[in-house]
Order: structure tokens, then sequence, then C-alpha cells
């Protein structure tokens, strides 16, 4: 869920949606259908709690949303400078939306650098929030700035609110007998009380959670309580803010049930879960801690009563050797790592293929190569996915589209491991695991059966007539192996790594053996159950922009954009992208122009024109960050023109 966005007092097409006076009569209250706030400042300085708190109250508000939290790759860059901004964009509405925006409405700017590196993205008339505190001569000139651009007409083309957050942090906190040094740090509190007050959200959950998160430290939560309810008076009673927004919930938006705010990383721990309960199995992750998969270790290892283990590893080779270690003694069997990680644990990859094996392999990829950019999303790990092992060892890739549809990917992935007993690849990218959106709770019935049989005794019978067991002998529709619990008597069996005889499992250097065990690998994944291409085409267009992975939200916010304009497109998304749903070679031929927008340089549109022999455009960006939805509209007019 996510889109694009107006102006704070404006609609996309530029009207006001409506205004009225406050029941003292002294401040207007107008109403918008969306909006866009970007939160920045320095990496100390709590951006991301901060747009985390105004997301939750907007999600228990009621609200579509969509955020983008935006983290610098240094752990901690020098305070103050360009690499140090932290920032965190939230797209809120009262209708459904796609993406965290284009553009913000409204940015927050803590100090100098989080001004500079963010007023480049701001539409002119957007409103600047600015703690004027920090523009301090040195710390103007650590970014560039001869002049301040408070004062040298530079921002004119804004609303510009000029607030010394810090000395009214410090005056609202003058009593609480803190330090200095600690008072200070509650300005991003005093930030959002006033956010709070400008857009009517709730209040009541943050001073809960303040209560909470410090409770502990009680002076600290106080402190951080009298900040946020300074700021929200502050909003009140300064002459700077004359107007306070309202967006209403989307009460039409949403499907009836229970829905809460989650982030793509929560969301695949929770389906993990979810899956390892509806196969009755307990669930085993070993895991190396990297960016930004880390979160999901550290959610799954709070879940002990579910039956869940967490092993953080000295390495990823070893994560994923104690993750296929569980699997072969009967867990759902789960590492989670990104695109360096991936690298390092291939060679156990092509151990799992050999041996057949559910094993759920997590990416959450983030820019390359080597280390890249921890902290930046991309899609460029998708053909490491397909053919980055030694040696034909074909995996299954499974791919979610929205922060929410990671718990149904997560599902999905379980369900094709187990009933296939196959490693399986799950693709998702630091823009879906660090965003997040409102995600409705599942009903238990809603879940799907994932039930497995072990092996219980003897499968096969020998020419003497003895009952035996056979490690390799195919179920004749999924073409997978029994799965046999060590331990079991009268299942023992071989389980090497070397390339194995049909059936037996005994080891085999013949080479017709090697050719018929290659072949029936890559057979049973291309003969799995995944469902037809859907195509949205409601006005039989001659264009299809095709996509995957998180590219989902831009792509529909860009189509909508197109077909509101009066031009004919057509999309399709794809969940699976091996094998491929056995329809997409008809949808394909069906039109003259297929776009693939994607976060690399081409990586499913090789795929594509190599099994299709259809001429697809790439439309690629590897900048670390995900499309704008009037970036791809714009290239789509073009091909649909051509």
């Amino acid at each position: 869920m996510t889109s694009q966005v107006s102006s704070p007092a404006e609609q996309a097409d530029g009207t006001v949606v409506g205004e009225q006076r406050t029941a003292a009569g002294t401040k207007d209250v107008r109403r918008l259908d969306r909006v866009i706030i970007r939160f920045a400042g320095d990496s100390g300085d709590g951006m991301q709690l901060t747009g985390d708190r105004f997301t939750s109250e907007t999600a228990s508000f009621g609200n579509d949303l969509s955020t983008l939290p935006n983290f610098p790759a240094e752990i901690r860059a020098p305070a103050g400078t360009l690499p140090g901004v932290s920032s965190f964009q939230l797209h809120f509405a009262d209708h459904d939306i796609l993406t965290p925006g284009d553009a913000p409405d409204v940015l927050v700017a803590m100090n100098p650098a989080a001004l500079k590196a963010n007023v480049g993205d701001l539409p002119r008339g957007a409103e600047i929030i600015v703690n004027t505190d920090e523009f301090t001569r040195r710390a103007m000139a650590k970014v560039g700035y001869d002049t301040s651009p408070l004062e040298d007409g530079s921002l004119d083309g804004y609303q510009v609110h000029p607030v010394p957050l810090t000395t009214l942090t410090l005056e609202a906190l003058k009593e609480s007998g803190l330090p200095r040094r600690d008072a200070e740090r509650s300005k991003n509190m005093f930030a959002l009380g006033l956010l709070s007050w400008m857009y009517h959200r709730p209040t009541e959950g943050t001073e809960r959670f303040l209560r909470a998160k410090f409770a502990k430290k009680p002076d600290i939560a106080a402190a951080n309580i009298a900040a946020f309810r300074a700021g929200w008076n502050f909003g009140e009673t300064t002459e700077d803010f004359a107007v306070s927004y309202e967006v209403a919930p989307a009460t039409t938006t949403f499907p009836t049930g229970t829905y809460r705010n989650i982030s793509g990383n929560l969301a695949l721990a929770y389906g993990l879960i979810a899956a390892s309960r509806q196969a009755d199995l307990p669930l085993f992750l070993g895991s190396y801690p990297i960016t930004p998969a880390s979160d999901i270790l550290h959610e799954l290892s709070k879940h002990k009563n579910f039956g869940v283990r967490t092993f953080q590893a000295e390495d990823e080779i070893a994560g994923i050797g104690a993750a296929l270690g569980a699997a072969f003694g009967g867990s759902l069997a789960v590492t989670t790592t990104s695109g360096p990680g991936v690298a390092l644990k291939s060679e156990t990859i092509g151990l799992a293929v050999s041996l057949e094996l559910p094993l759920l392999v997590v990416d959450i990829q983030r820019g390359g190569p080597s280390t890249g950019l921890p902290t930046k999303t991309e899609q460029a790990d998708l053909l490491q996915a397909m053919y980055g092992r030694n040696g034909e060892a074909p995996v299954p890739v499974v791919a979610p589209r929205t922060p929410a549809d990671c718990f149904d990917a997560a599902l999905e992935a379980a369900r094709i491991a187990l009933a296939y007993r196959t490693p399986v690849f799950l693709l998702s990218d630091g823009y879906l695991a660090n965003g997040s959106e409102p995600w409705r709770i599942p009903e238990l019935e809603e879940l799907p059966d994932l039930t497995v049989q072990f092996a219980q005794g003897p499968n096969h019978t020998t020419a003497d007539g003895a009952e035996v067991f056979w490690p390799y002998k195919r179920d004749p529709h999924t073409l997978a192996r029994p799965w046999a619990i060590p331990g079991t008597p009268g299942l023992e069996h071989r389980i090497g790594g070397i390339e194995k005889q049909d059936g037996t499992g005994n080891i085999s250097y013949d080479p017709a053996n090697h050719d018929f065990m290659v072949r029936t690998r890559q057979a049973k994944i291309d003969g799995i159950d995944v469902p037809d291409l859907e195509t949205d085409d409601p006005d039989g267009a001659r264009t299809l922009v095709l996509g995957w992975g998180s590219t989902y939200g831009p792509i529909t916010a860009a189509v909508r954009r197109i077909r509101k304009e009066g031009d004919r497109i057509a999309q399709a998304h794809l969940r699976h992208l091996n094998p491929f749903p056995r329809n997409l070679g008809e949808v394909l031929r069906g039109y003259d122009t297929v776009v693939i927008p994607e976060m690399n340089l081409g990586q499913l549109a090789t795929l594509i024109r190599a099994k299709y022999l259809v001429d697809a455009r790439s439309y690629n960006q590897v900048n670390g960050m995900p499309f704008k939805a009037e970036q791809l509209a714009a290239a789509l007019k073009e091909a649909i023109d051509d």
C-alpha cells in the first residue's frame, strides 16, 4: 500500500479538500486526502523513533499508510555531516495508497545537514520546520553553507517555520533535573508533539510507549512525555502555525478485519512462525547478523513459546550449515541473510539441492557488489539466486511485493520447500524490510495446511522380496523424496554430499545416473504448482508493464496515473520467479510492448528475453532508493507513445 501525494492544503488537482474553524475559532483546520511527511536529522537525533511513533498513531487512527526509513550507511557518521543524515518518510491518506510518496509536503529538518540533504526533494510551496538552534556558523560551514539558508532567500519558495526546538525543549524540561545533554535528546519528542498537533494524531499511544520504553528510567520517560506535550501545546498556541490538518480514516479502503501496522521483516518473521505452526514442525533459524536482515533474527528470538529456536552463528556458512542440519532432523529450517551472505552460503545451498531437503533461504537484498550499501535497497540478487551455485542446482524463487505481503510470501515459500523437498529462495529487499503498511491479521482458518508426512517404514521391495527404505524413491506427482527423521528404526540411509544413485542414495559416479539425477532435480522444480499470472488490463492495452518484488507499489501508482490521463496500459506482477507461471509466455505474447522496471541493470528482463524470446524493454535504477511513481509514469508513457 503506497502512492503519490499532494501539498498539505491541496489535493492532487490543487483544490483544498475542506476547511473549518476550531471550536475556539482561533485556528483553521483544513481537511486533506493525503500527506507526505519526512523527518530528517543527524543519526543521533532519533528520527527513526520519531517516524515510527507517528506511523503507529497514524495506523491506530485508521489511515492507509506507507513508510520509507532511510538510514546512513555508516554506523555513526560524524555528527552534522551529510553522510550522517537519517530520515523517515511517511505517506498517509484517507484512501488506498501504494508508495511512500515521491516528494514530501512537510520536511522537519533538525540541522543544516538535514536541510541540505533533503530540500532538493521538496516541491515548491512545501512546508519546512527548521530547528534554528542548530544553524550555527560552524554547523552550516560543515555542509557547505556560506550564508544561512534561513536568511539568504534561498528558501523563499517554501513555507518555512523557524522553531528553536532545542531551546523550547530545554525550557520545557528545566524543572526535570536532567543534565542539559540528556534534556536535549528529547527534542525529537517536541517535534513529534508539534506534528501530532498539526495532523490531529492520537497521543495516548505515544505516551504509553514512552512509559514502557523507559520503564527503568522514569525520569527519562517523564522528560520525553513532557517534551512531547510541550510540542503539542506549542502548535496550539504559537502564531506561526495558524492552520492544522485533518486526514480522515480510510474507512472504505480496507476489508473488514483486525489491522495493525507492520514492517516487512516483522511480517516475514510472523509468516515463518505461522508456517511452522501450520506444518506442526519446530522452527529453526540459523543466522549471522547482517543488514538489513538482522531484525528477523531479533524478532524470532522472542518466540520460544511457539517452538522457535534461533542460533546466532559465528559466520554465514555456520548459520546455513546449522539450518541444513536442522532440516535433516525434521525442523522447518530457515537461514536469513543479504546478498554478501548468499555468496558465502552458496556451497551449502548446493548441498541442500543435492540432499533434497526443505530449507528457506531468506535474502533481504541490498545494494552491492561486495559489502556495498548496507542500508540501501536493490533487486540485484535475482541472477545470484537463480544461478549462483556450482553445477546444475535449481532452486525455486519467491518474491513478496509489499511489506505486509512478506507474511504470505513466507507461507508460500514454506509450502514449496516442504511439499517438494527443496531449498527455496525468498527475495525481499531493504525497502520492504524496513517499510511498513497496515496488515489485516488473518484468521487461523485462512492459513494453508502445511502438514508434512514423515517416512515411517520401508517403501521399496527388492528383487529378492526384502522390504527396504530408499531415501530417493520419489512421489510420482511432486518428485519429492521421502523425509526420514534420523533415528527412526529401519530408516537408516546415506545422506552425503557427493552424487547419489537414483533411489538408494548410495554414492554413484556413473555418468548416466548423474545425467538422470540432474534432469530429475530440474524436472522437480519445473513441475512446482504455482498460480497462473494475473493481468490487470481493463481496456485492451497494447503495452504491458511487468514487475517483481518491491516495484509493485511504484508501478501500480504509475499505472493509475497513466490510466487517469486516458492512456491504456496493462500490468502484471510476478511472485514466482522460478518456476515462472505456466501462462507467462502466453501473457507476454499478447502485447506489442513489454516494459520491465527493476532496481538492477535488467536481470528479470534477461531471463524473460532468454526464455520467451520477447524483446522486453528494461527500465532500470540502481541508486539505492525505490522508484518514484512520477518517474515511472513518464517512462511508461514514452513506451506507450513509441
